[in-house]
């Protein structure tokens, strides 16, 4: 019997969930996630959570916050005024774009709040703070 280990390509289908029950995302209707376990391509408890699956095998992983997208941080959190954005861009609840740090780096921010000229920004991942739960069923193992 073959069973996932760090090194194989594996492919499942997944569905996941936040605590209360929102679907966040889902490979039902579309092609099966494929990646490599152990190769960094998939959140630390995602890939912890897989392995010793057989084919076929149907596999509910619970995964706290601190090994999917980290805590929520509040700094991360930060007002600006509407005239930061260029005139061609009208910001909007929801927008997400990227802002360039001093660093000169890049970092992805969305809108959470728009009151007067005050626009708040959210640099934390959408789903960070959030424990995650994967109903996944595994469709195949190469080991190659």
């Amino acid at each position: 019997m073959t069973i996932v280990k760090n090194g194989d390509n594996i492919t499942l289908h997944y569905k996941g969930s936040l605590d209360d029950g929102t679907i966040f995302d889902s490979s039902e209707g579309a092609q099966p996630l494929s990646f490599k376990v152990g190769d960094s391509q998939v959140i630390q408890g995602f890939d912890e959570g897989v392995r010793g699956m057989e084919v076929g095998e149907r596999r509910q992983i619970d995964i706290p916050a601190d090994q999917a997208y980290g805590d929520y941080y509040e700094q991360l959190v930060t007002v600006v005024p509407r005239t930061a954005f260029p005139p061609e861009v009208i910001p909007s609840i929801g927008l997400v774009f990227e802002m360039e740090l001093p660093s000169g780096e890049s970092m992805p921010v969305r809108i959470i709040d728009i009151e007067g000229d005050d626009v708040t920004l959210d640099a934390n991942h959408l789903l960070a703070g959030e424990a995650l739960h994967f109903d996944v069923q595994l469709v195949s193992i190469d080991n190659e």
